[in-house]
C-alpha cells in the first residue's frame, strides 16, 4: 500500500524521532490508522510509537482523547478546532512527547460547500511547545487524499522533532 518512499519517509522520522529521545503518538480519524500502520510497518518502532488512536466517530473523539461534545458541535469534527484538541487530548491521555491529529473529508461524500471532499485539519502537539495547525485540501479521490494526508503527517511530525 505504501511506496518505497513514503516507507523510507518514516524509516527516517523514526531515526530523527530516536536522535532526539521522542516518542509518538498519532490520532487519526479519516485517515483510519494509516499513519500508525506506516510507522509501525518499520522494524524497530516500538522504541518510538507509543501509541495510535483511531477516533473515527465523534463519539470516539470525546471518549479516547477527550474532545469536548460542545466543540464537536460547535465546529464540527473537520475543523482546526476538533484537531487541535485531538492532539493535545492524546498528549494528556499518554506518555508521548508528541502526537500528531488528523481530521477531514476524504470522500466521496460527506462533503459540503464549506467542508469539501479534500479538506483535511493537521494538528501537531508536543509537550512544552505551542499547538501547531495545518490546512489543505487535496485532489484526487478517497486513497489519494487519505494517502496524500499521511505524507502530510509525516512532515509536520518531522518538523516537530527539530
Amino acid at each position: 500500500m505504501y511506496s518505497q518512499e513514503m516507507f523510507e519517509r518514516a524509516e527516517a522520522l523514526l531515526e530523527a524521532l530516536r536522535r532526539a529521545g521522542l516518542t509518538v503518538a498519532t490520532v487519526e480519524s479519516c485517515t483510519g490508522g494509516l499513519v500508525a500502520g506506516l510507522l509501525t510497518a518499520v522494524p524497530g518502532s516500538s522504541d518510538v510509537v507509543d501509541r495510535g488512536y483511531v477516533t473515527y466517530s465523534n463519539e470516539a473523539k470525546q471518549a479516547m482523547v477527550g474532545v469536548p461534545e460542545a466543540l464537536l458541535r460547535a465546529h464540527g469534527a473537520v475543523s482546526r478546532e476538533v484537531a487541535e484538541a485531538m492532539a493535545a487530548g492524546a498528549l494528556e491521555r499518554c506518555p508521548a512527547d508528541l502526537a500528531v491529529a488528523i481530521t477531514g473529508v476524504a470522500g466521496p461524500g460527506g462533503g459540503s460547500a464549506e467542508k469539501p471532499v479534500g479538506l483535511v485539519h493537521f494538528a501537531l502537539a508536543r509537550r512544552g511547545a505551542p499547538l501547531r495547525h495545518r490546512e489543505e485540501r487535496l485532489p484526487g479521490d478517497r486513497a489519494a487524499v487519505r494517502l496524500a494526508s499521511v505524507g502530510i503527517a509525516l512532515d509536520l511530525l518531522r518538523s516537530g522533532v527539530a
